[in-house]
């Protein structure tokens, strides 16, 4: 009974108390009779099934608590009311002395909720009308709101879309009493992701947010300029018309139950409550309908506010463009954000706006095409994978979690040390039934992942909810020229690939000195592997998938991204295939970034022990994976001069971060190392996290803890959480004067490990080498030796990306 302290907001403890007479019936010395005083005080007057009260009764309890309903040998079950002496009461559906099915539950308070139970708790469909007039009518799970919803605010707000864990979470759409309205994506209470702000006065911006602020690139179109029709803003962020596609379920296992229909349906939720409220003994309602129901007059009802706004209306009357009517001279503003301040802003026309977002479109889809791996696949094969993915791993781990734990043998690296099952649709005597194609299931040296899952910190439990939870995995456009699909866990921890043959057996010959490796060095910066599999599909097509650990799994933002590989020649982004997520290469990084001397040592220490490793193998191809993110440029340093526009060390400004002996020391304002606390911050391991908390020359060789502005505190690790100062020398045009150098200079954190280990330098490599050696300079190109490769690596990284010292020092 302790969860019945979920039914209401305010006087949690006193409403269980209140409620918790519902399971408790204990009837002792009872006879055949019409009535009956107990012992104990309570009274029961009904009838009876031996000594256990049966079919009809009232019971009251000593304190004045009052059960009037259905019985079933002793327990509350079938149809009845149940009133409090605080006023409460509770009129519906009990099962085996349980809230169990439809009802209603009025709280002292006057708040109502009337919809669906589990075991005394709201769970499933319901409506709860708060005692300050707020309103929520849709999903619930375990007490909170779960899943699609509507909540109506006093003040005249509304949302409409996915809820998670009682906060606004996924897709939906905010209207404010104010007139302005956001559609787009949501993480915990806030705007999170791309979006459209609609202003009352008609104005919009369609751009990100990242916790309820504006970071990251966007465009504002002020009212009465042209824009592209709002439909084409929906599509871009993957909605269907009118926001149909709103709220589309997650769950890719269980999403054919959970189908939207497009008919309109124009209920309301309490209208179709009532409509399902005669329920049958059990207490239980068809979910299948009602819900579908209830998400198809959701995402109606979402349609609804946007099109009965003029704006939207005018925006959908045109696929095109606005009325003829407005000026197709009217400025745009392009705005790049960081973290809520504008630090670009680029005045255009509509005209020229419209021109130069044509071209980058069609690339897309030409890009789509060229793709290898996923061009085999269509959009159903695609989503059969991913379910055939999450039920053969959902197998696997459930299968192997069990075995007592071992130290790993030369025999679990073996040809024999596989797992293989044929997953009938029908389901067989070892595996459940399923909404997929027929298909078999091969997981390669099981033993040996588990050890390395082990290794990693990682729960099974959590790991197989990461991959095979209700949330499903996100389908990803692949960022590489491989063609290889990408699957993003719904916690992004983990992001899955699908491999050639050839990289496949790479891995597999690679595993056993990969697993002695990580074990040997915590701090490794390679690619966290965590399962291999392999899925055989009708007409015998397989499919190769790695489980790997997602390196950007952070809150921050990672504004920019970089993929380093120390060669030169082809190593550059073509500007007009640049968007906002793109990872950039070599050519064209501007940025040098300078750490504390303690972390940058950690970095290179463990930088050329990978790199040999890797030599070792014979592989190469590898890169750095770079992610950046920047502190907020009100933390800005500011614009620094050469070490010859500095005289003396009292002329440099408090707190750059330079001492009289030229060390740096990170971070300067925006960023503080603080002395380790492990009660202050996150100590659990992450997909992308293992190794020890770093040290810091700055705090006299201590283990730190990184303060953001926020006072957001941060676990440093190699790798992980990395506080940076990232400076950028500033181009003739840039600068005010051409006279003197200047650089500018951020804050920054940094994530970053080393990626694409699975290329190995074979005859097919060296011809390569041999006929581009012919056209370029040999040591420019990517494709040389292990051994050039591994030492051009390092010194590139050294140089050119964590130099020493910087420039202004």
């Amino acid at each position: 009974m302790t969860q019945l302290k979920y039914l209401l907001n305010e006087n949690r403890e006193s409403d269980a108390e209140l409620l918790a007479h519902v399971s408790c019936t204990n009837v002792e010395d009872v006879e055949r009779l019409d009535e009956k005083d107990l012992s104990n005080g309570d009274v029961y007057n009904g009838t009876f099934k031996g000594i256990l009260p049966h079919v009809k009764g009232k019971y009251t309890w000593s304190d004045g608590t009052v059960y009037d309903g259905d019985w079933e040998e002793g327990k509350m079950t079938g149809k009845g009311q149940i009133f409090w002496p605080s006023g409460a009461k509770y009129e519906g559906d009990f099962s085996g002395g349980y809230l169990h099915g439809f009802g209603t539950f009025v709280a002292p308070d006057g708040s109502i909720y009337r919809g669906t139970w589990r075991m005394n708790i709201w769970h499933g469909l319901g409506k709860r009308e708060y005692c300050n007039s707020d309103i929520y009518e849709g999903s619930w799970r375990e007490g909170v709101h779960e899943g699609n919803g509507r909540y109506s605010w006093n003040n005249g707000n509304t949302y409409i879309g996915n809820w998670k864990h009682g906060k606004m979470h996924g897709r939906g759409v905010m209207k404010w009493a104010s007139g302005d309205l956001y559609d787009g994506f949501w993480s915990n209470g806030l705007r999170h992701g791309s979006g459209i702000y609609r202003f009352a006065d008609g104005g919009y911006y369609f751009g990100t947010w990242t916790r309820g602020i504006k970071d990251g690139k966007g465009t504002f179109y002020p009212a009465g300029s042209k824009h592209p029709s709002v439909r084409k803003l929906h599509a871009s962020l993957g909605y269907d018309d009118c926001g149909k596609g709103l709220l589309a379920p997650s769950s890719s296992l269980n999403s054919e139950v959970f189908k939207v229909k497009k008919t309109s349906v124009k209920r309301s939720i309490s209208e179709r409550i009532s409509v399902g409220g005669s329920l049958r003994s059990s207490g239980r309602i068809s979910h299948r309908t009602t819900l579908s129901d209830v998400n198809s007059n959701l995402s109606n009802a979402a349609g609804e506010i946007m099109r009965n706004d003029s704006s939207f209306r005018m925006s959908h009357a045109s696929d095109g463009s606005q009325s003829e009517g407005q000026d197709n001279s009217a400025v745009v503003y392009e705005r790049e954000y960081m973290q809520g301040i504008c630090i670009k802003e680029i005045l255009r026309s509509s005209t020229e706006l419209s021109h130069n977002t044509k071209q980058p479109n069609k690339f897309h889809s030409q890009e789509a095409k060229k793709s290898s791996c996923a061009s085999i696949f269509k959009h159903n094969d695609s989503y059969y994978l991913m379910l055939n993915l999450q039920l053969g791993i959902r197998y696997t781990v459930g299968k192997i979690t069990p075995v007592p734990s071992r130290d790993v043998r030369a025999s679990d690296f073996g040809d024999r040390a596989r797992i293989t099952m044929f997953f009938p649709r029908k389901g067989s005597q070892f595996t459940p039934p399923h909404k997929s194609i027929d298909f078999y299931w091969k997981d390669y040296c099981p033993m040996v992942f588990r050890d390395l899952r082990e290794l990693f910190k990682l729960d099974a439990a959590e790991y197989m909810m990461s991959i095979c939870g209700d949330d499903g995995l996100t389908e990803l456009s692949s960022p590489g020229k491989s063609g290889s699909i990408f699957y993003l866990s719904h916690d992004h921890k983990f992001v899955i690939k699908t491999l050639k043959k050839s990289e496949l057996k790479v891995l597999l010959k690679m595993l056993p000195f990969y697993h002695t490796h990580v074990k040997l060095y915590e701090n490794t910066l390679i690619t966290k592997f965590f399962g291999l599999h392999r899925i055989t599909l009708k007409g015998r097509r397989k499919v190769r998938f790695v489980v790997m650990g997602n390196m950007f799994c952070t809150e921050l933002r990672i504004h920019r991204r970089y993929d380093l590989k120390g060669s030169t020649h082809g190593r550059i982004t073509p500007k007009e295939k640049i968007r906002e997520n793109t990872t950039l290469k070599d050519c064209d990084l501007s940025y040098r970034f300078h750490m504390d001397k303690l972390l940058q040592e950690s970095l290179f220490k463990q930088l050329s022990l990978d790199s040999h490793f890797l030599e070792a193998q014979g592989i190469i191809d590898y890169s750095l994976l770079l992610g950046v993110h920047f502190i907020a440029p009100n933390q800005l340093n500011g614009l620094v001069e050469p070490p010859d526009a500095i005289s003396t060390n009292e002329n440099t400004p408090d707190g750059c971060g330079v001492t009289s002996e030229g060390e740096l020391l990170i971070p300067a304002k925006g960023l503080r190392l603080v002395a380790h606390e492990p009660s202050f911050v996150n100590t659990a391991p992450g997909p992308h996290i293992r190794g020890s908390t770093m040290r810091a020359c700055s705090l006299g060789d201590r283990e730190v803890d990184l303060l953001l502005p926020s006072c957001e505190r941060l676990r440093v690790q190699l790798g992980v959480n990395m506080p940076a100062l990232a400076n950028r020398k500033l181009e003739n045009g840039e600068a005010d004067s051409a006279e003197v150098e200047l650089f500018e200079v951020y804050d920054v954190v940094l994530y970053l490990g080393i990626i694409d280990i699975l290329q190995e330098y074979n005859m097919r490599k060296r011809t390569e080498h041999t006929c581009k050696s012919m056209k370029f300079d040999p040591v420019t190109i990517s494709v040389v030796d292990p051994q050039l490769y591994a030492k051009r690596f390092i010194n590139f990284l050294r140089r050119t990306v964590f130099p020493e010292q910087p420039p202004f020092s």
